[in-house]
């Protein structure tokens, strides 16, 4: 999965507004963001096999730092506690809730993967498989993107004329990448999508903060730097 995981991302902003949408957009990416930097290193590895699922082509054999579940628990517990140091105020809420996005990747991975998901070391892998089956794995994938737009947008409600505008047409650009994604040419090596992959995580978060930032209101003098547009640390 990859634009579905930015369905987590826009209800976690819903859930706790005072983070900005781009630290959330990093935080659903965070297990293949260090991934993404492991196979740079070669420490975790993949293959690119033509037709290996119909909704991916990586075999993904080796990746237990970043996809085996103590992994995942443990960059997720990482990411929340980095982020509460931040803040004076509701710690614990804040450091959950964005463990909790990281973690979302882990549970909507186990959906769509084979079984290359490890439980322990490099074994006992599980994955549901869903990416054998392009007509399911894709629609999941936009619908939960959307529902997490919506949700978003709802509980964020736009504070400028064009907000709504602005995001909805990046829920258009990203569900364009992704079925571009789904049914475009094959990565040329792990490297290369390994790099495409990273910087692909990156444009969006910063496509993300733009977003939050269309739709929030002028700042306040002296408001914190997480909100959107601001630019002062929380106290």
């Amino acid at each position: 999965m990859f634009i579905g995981h930015y369905g987590p991302a826009f209800a976690g902003k819903a859930s706790e507004k005072r983070l900005p949408l781009w630290l959330f957009f990093l935080a659903v990416q965070w297990l293949d963001v260090v991934w993404s930097a492991l196979v740079m290193l070669n420490v975790e590895k993949l293959r690119i096999v033509q037709g290996f699922t119909q909704g991916s082509s990586l075999d993904l054999y080796y990746m237990p730092y970043t996809h085996g579940l103590l992994g995942a628990a443990a960059l997720s517990a990482a990411l929340g506690a980095v982020t509460a140091l931040f803040f004076k105020e509701r710690r614990a809420a804040i450091g959950a809730v964005v463990a909790g996005a990281v973690f979302s990747h882990w549970m909507l991975d186990l959906v769509v993967h084979v079984q290359d998901l490890p439980l322990l070391g490099d074994g006992f892998k599980v994955g549901f498989g869903l990416w054998r089956h392009l007509w399911i794995s894709l629609p999941l994938e936009l619908a939960t993107l959307a529902a997490g737009a919506a949700i978003y947008a709802h509980a964020v409600p736009s504070q400028t004329r064009r907000g709504d505008a602005w995001l909805w047409t990046f829920v258009a650009a990203m569900t364009a990448v992704q079925i571009y994604g789904s049914f475009g040419p094959q990565p040329e090596s792990p490297l290369a999508e390994a790099r495409t992959a990273l910087a692909a995580y990156i444009v969006l978060a910063g496509l993300a903060g733009l977003v939050d930032w269309a739709r929030a209101a002028a700042p306040a003098r002296g408001a914190g730097f997480w909100e959107p547009g601001r630019l002062n640390p929380v106290r």
